[in-house]
């Protein structure tokens, strides 16, 4: 017997099609749908009465998603450092998770986190606009506000001196924390002699984000047996290099799609004038996009080092300003490497090799009685196109307009913070020892929908339904 929702509110939201964009089913949807335990009938991919349940529940967080979206730029005004993008601190999570079925209990975790918190990679990031504005300085067109920024960007200059890239002590504190935190959650993963197999890419920050994890697993529980390793022989899957994808984020769509966007939706005059009381010098002598992105990086880097308690460059730029410099980074990540059409839509699969060793091994470890846990740690590159190849929260759409990216709730930010970090839970019922076992997903340490079949509980999928979904979707892709 088929149930329908009963509509009480009137918000629309577009469901995506397989045949492309403004082709798909558009639905009025009440925001407390799911509560309501009715379901409307609708084909499904993986039989009659097993996929509807899950579209229904995966619906029911589009609408508070799509709201959510539409008011992020009230969120950058609020904090201004939410602008960063990539470069935002590790925020803390709600702390709030959905309880498993009676009788499951966490056995094992399967995690790939970005380093810590970090200095900007290269000395010329500092240098650069540093040397524009002390030459204009020089010359005698350099402003009060120009002064003031030369004087912050020397302090952080020497803050970060010789040490570009480098884990900074907050991104130590991050990892840190997230190790407590998976600890307290799950303590009887952790609990006793079980091993926990750790694994680096070969950059620093990263051995150091992986090594203050570990310690701190060893403070909650002296008895953890450890392995640890940061090895070319990994890179792989840990950090893969595909020159072919890597071609393909730069094709000329991609191109003139951020060209036409640039052409569009940024002016840096603005911003000249009140750094430089000479337009024409301005005009002859600066690069004012290059600057304009130089200096937004260094007010977005501030908050990851200690300099944060005592400086901010955001004066620098207006309200708008932050948004659109926010939102043309958050297009340029999803044109690189999110799911977008403009790129082939396959740049998530360069984390192919990395998912089918997380499941690879997941059924591995899963095979003993104490599994323990695999912890992963690399960059965003990595966990943003993961996190899209997962389609966690619907991360892999599709979406043909880039202007609508955040009003489709695509919003990176929220994805690859410094820190971010994926983790897979794995469940057993250990009085019912043939009983499915579940897997949840967690994106930053918050509970993540997938596109998998429903089971009665939000967030907990049946392991099986996730081999077969992903293990396929890996066994269709073709090089390019």
């Amino acid at each position: 017997m088929s149930h329908f929702i009963s509509f009480h509110s009137k918000q629309y939201i577009s469901l995506p099609s397989p045949f492309g964009e403004g082709s798909g089913v558009r639905l009025l949807f009440p925001f407390q749908s799911f509560l309501s335990r009715r379901y409307i009938p609708l084909p499904s991919p993986f039989g009659e009465g097993l996929g509807v349940r899950l579209l229904l529940f995966l619906l029911s967080f589009l609408p508070s998603l799509y709201l959510s979206a539409q008011s992020f730029r009230k969120e950058i005004d609020a904090q201004p450092e939410l602008s960063a993008s990539n470069y935002l601190a590790y925020p803390a999570p709600s702390g709030r998770l959905t309880p498993p079925p009676a009788g499951y209990v966490p056995v094992y975790i399967s995690h790939y986190g970005r380093h810590g918190s970090r200095y900007l990679i290269r000395k010329e990031q500092y240098i650069r606009p540093l040397r524009v504005l002390e030459r204009a300085d020089s010359a005698g067109v350099l402003t009060d506000a120009g002064r003031d920024a030369a004087a912050k960007i020397r302090r952080m200059l020497a803050e970060s001196y010789n040490r570009w890239g480098e884990l900074t002590p907050l991104g130590a504190e991050q990892h840190r924390r997230i190790a407590r935190r998976m600890y307290e959650r799950f303590p009887s993963v952790f609990s006793g002699p079980v091993w926990i197999d750790a694994r680096s890419t070969v950059v620093i920050r990263c051995i150091l984000s992986m090594e203050n994890e570990l310690q701190e697993l060893l403070r909650c529980n002296p008895r953890l047996q450890i392995r640890h390793d940061a090895s070319e022989h990994d890179m792989y899957y840990m950090n893969l290099s595909d020159e072919k994808l890597a071609r393909q984020k730069e094709n000329d769509e991609v191109k003139t799609t951020m060209k036409e966007w640039d052409g569009q939706h940024l002016d840096c005059r603005p911003l000249l004038s009140r750094l430089f009381t000479d337009t024409a010098y301005a005009g002859r002598n600066i690069d004012a996009p290059q600057l304009a992105h130089d200096l937004f990086s260094l007010a977005g880097i501030v908050q990851n080092s200690e300099i944060r308690h005592s400086l901010s460059l955001y004066s620098l730029f207006t309200p708008d300003e932050r948004y659109r410099l926010w939102q043309r980074a958050n297009i340029w990540w999803y044109l690189h490497y999110g799911g977008a059409p403009q790129n082939g839509g396959t740049q998530p699969f360069s984390q192919r090799n990395l998912l089918r060793n997380i499941i690879t091994t997941a059924d591995s470890c899963l095979a003993l009685s104490r599994p323990g846990a695999t912890l992963r740690f690399g960059h965003e590159t990595m966990v943003m196109p993961l996190t899209c190849l997962l389609d966690l929260n619907s991360s892999g759409i599709q979406v043909f307009c880039v202007d609508s990216l955040e009003a489709k709730g695509w919003i990176g930010s929220r994805i690859f913070p410094m820190a971010a970090n994926i983790q897979l839970v794995f469940y057993r019922n250990p009085r019912r020892p043939h009983a499915d076992v579940l897997v949840k997903a967690l994106l930053n340490e918050e509970e993540a929908t997938m596109p998998l079949p429903a089971t009665a509980t939000p967030f907990y999928y049946r392991w099986s339904d996730f081999k077969r979904l992903y293990l396929a979707k890996l066994d269709s892709y073709r090089e390019p």
